[in-house]
């Protein structure tokens, strides 16, 4: 994540297990189903999206990596992410959920972690891919709860995976292409504060303002 746009990032290293999406998954259902109307405004830790914009851009990426899993390659795989402008559809509440559901089952499915597949108009191996879908519903949930106000512990098997997928990237040159600078964090932080370090964010970040907007 570029923490200047936000923008997907498909780098990692590969590995032999395959992670279940379902507790990440589950979380950022929870938060978003806390989501009122009137902090759909509110300022995020990516600073070019707004709540609506990182609910949009999440109804967005399951829908992708859903279809990454299945090696289904259209549009929702081609497309890059920093291209799109993010609208959050009236729909949401039920779309989002339904898609979470739907991306977790396509990833426990036979042969999803098999091969090459494509997401943001980039081809990889699916059992990166897979890792990436996990660590961008992870870094957004933890996104979604701070603009919010929700409590927010993501599972430490699903922490692991994120630490694991970025931190071997930490010393590339060509991270911040993918995440903002690495935000230093004290090495007995928790795992989530270091994860959010690695990914270009502030662990300590709260809005400084948070707008009342009714739809």
């Amino acid at each position: 994540m570029n923490s200047t746009d936000c923008t997907d990032s498909t780098d990692s290293r590969n590995s032999t297990n395959t992670p279940d999406l379902g507790p990440v998954a589950a979380g950022m259902a929870r938060l978003a189903a806390g989501v009122t109307d009137a902090s759909l405004g509110n300022p995020t830790p990516c600073p070019k999206y707004a709540v609506r914009e990182l609910l949009a851009h999440v109804v967005g990426l399951s829908a992708a990596f859903r279809d990454a899993a299945g090696k289904e390659f259209g549009p929702s795989t081609g497309t890059d992410p920093g291209t799109v402008e993010w609208v959050l559809q009236d729909d949401w509440r039920t779309e989002l959920p339904r898609l979470l559901d739907e991306l977790v089952t396509a990833w426990r499915g036979p042969g999803a972690w098999e091969g090459d597949t494509q997401a943001g108009g980039i081809v990889f191996p699916a059992a990166i891919a897979g890792r990436v879908a996990l660590n961008e519903l992870l870094l957004h949930a933890w996104d979604l709860a701070r603009a919010t106000g929700q409590d927010y512990a993501p599972d430490e098997a699903g922490l692991e995976v994120s630490y694991a997928l970025m931190a071997p990237a930490a010393d590339d040159p060509g991270r911040e292409g993918m995440f903002g600078p690495i935000v230093p964090v004290p090495e007995e932080a928790p795992l989530l504060d270091r994860v959010v370090g690695l990914s270009g964010r502030r662990p300590d970040w709260i809005p400084e303002t948070a707008t009342a907007e009714d739809d």
